[in-house]
């Protein structure tokens, strides 16, 4: 059995931040499950053109208040606590966070948590060796 707690992360190299957001990076490659789950929050008045081309992201808001854009067709859809999104076609996304927005966040595959977005807003396709 493996237990973690938000407060193992807080403080750590898994514990990611940057302007827009802060991504606490609870389960990574390296615990050998698949997926990797993080605790995110996204800041509010941000705004952030995501693609992952190389995961699938489901999103589960459970604070705060937004909304998510599919880049390509323009569609919008509200964020608020209880609302999922997931990219399951590799989408370009926009994310706008009124308020703060916090997500449960699952990437298939597991990311190793060294990532960085690239100019894309996407993630570099995992190594074999995670």
């Amino acid at each position: 059995m493996l237990v973690k707690t938000l407060s193992d992360v807080l403080g750590t190299p898994d514990h990611a931040t940057g302007d827009a957001f802060e991504s606490r990076r609870i389960l990574l490659a390296r615990d050998g499950l698949g997926y990797s789950f993080h605790d995110t929050v996204v800041k509010a008045g941000s705004t952030q053109h995501l693609h992952y081309k190389n995961h699938i992201e489901a999103n589960y808001c459970i604070e705060g208040k937004g909304e998510v854009e599919n880049a390509v067709t323009g569609e919008t859809w509200p964020l608020e606590p209880g609302v999922m999104y997931v990219l399951n076609e590799h989408d370009p996304h926009i994310i706008r966070a009124e308020t703060d927005l916090r997500f449960i966040c699952i990437f298939t595959p597991a990311l190793s948590g060294q990532e960085t977005h690239d100019a894309d807003g996407s993630y570099a396709a995992p190594c074999n060796s995670e």
